[in-house]
């Protein structure tokens, strides 16, 4: 029996680069230390960003790095009616609320405090009577928010472990009301990761330490679900000469760039597993 399992989840929007394969060789190396599988997941729900070649392009990278991977490669794209069942059990218990605003609304409402995430949802629509609700649903494009106070209430005092943090305190209501269930998806990340990782039985969470506070969220959506609570292991990040850390908008080389340069991938792995980047700057 399988006692440990973790997952690499990208997103097939860009070509991988040093930042994804650090985070995809310690959750390798996790499971891999402990006799357990190790799982690739594509996150391939914003079908305007991802592509098909990128969601070859990670393969080839995995494959190039020897991180490889066990069982089925699973897609996000593929589970859509695990997703719409979740968000019909969330509005069952009234939890769920259409939201019609933009983002410029969003930005112009003074009420708008900032969370982990930027501002946070001021609830412009979380009033809006059942009646105007369905009259605008018809014909306005809308996402789908959980009322974040009530969801909070429901759930009671929640927490969560990570290994080098220890004992987390949710703090769900720090986010707002976030979105669910997008205008341009049929899902929000939120949601769909925290249904895949209980859906896989994904035991160990091994991911960088900007999706720390993501976490609040996702402990708040396992209770309300009946979903189990994996463990949590946020790394530090890779970081460019300037302190940045590795992004694709920021034109981090990618590990096709590299290849074609001629570094090796035996050599590359070393130099990340001692928590170095190619050119031999420490993570931060």
């Amino acid at each position: 029996m399988i006692s440990t399992t973790t997952r690499f989840a990208p997103s097939p929007t860009g070509r991988l680069h040093l930042g994804h394969a650090y985070s995809a060789m310690l959750a390798h190396d996790f499971a891999r230390e402990r006799g357990g599988a190790f799982l690739l997941r594509i996150e391939d729900i914003d079908t305007r960003r991802c592509r098909e070649e990128y969601v070859s392009g990670i393969k080839e990278d995995l494959d190039w790095l020897g991180l490889h991977w066990d069982g089925s490669v699973i897609r996000q794209s593929e589970r859509l009616p695990l997703y719409a069942e979740a968000l019909e059990r969330l509005r069952a218990m009234g939890l769920l609320y259409p939201c019609f605003c933009t983002r410029r609304d969003i930005a112009a409402s003074a009420s708008a405090p900032h969370g982990p995430e930027g501002p946070v949802y001021p609830g412009i629509c979380r009033g809006l009577g059942e009646e105007e609700r369905q009259r605008r649903m018809a014909v306005e494009a809308h996402c789908w928010r959980i009322d974040m106070a009530k969801a909070a209430k429901k759930a009671g005092r929640l927490t969560w472990q990570d290994s080098i943090a220890g004992e987390i305190v949710a703090d769900p209501m720090s986010h707002g009301d976030v979105v669910l269930a997008r205008k341009d998806a049929p899902v929000a990340y939120h949601l769909a990761a925290t249904l895949d990782d209980a859906a896989q039985g994904v035991t160990d969470i091994v991911r960088g330490q900007d999706l720390f506070d993501a976490t609040h969220v996702h402990r708040l959506l396992q209770a309300l679900l009946d979903l189990p609570t994996p463990r949590y292991h946020h790394h530090r990040l890779l970081t460019d000469a300037a302190g940045r850390r590795l992004a694709k908008r920021d034109g981090a080389s990618t590990l096709a760039a590299l290849r074609a340069g001629g570094v090796e991938a035996k050599a590359l792995l070393a130099k990340l597993r001692d928590g170095k980047t190619a050119v031999g700057s420490k993570s931060h």
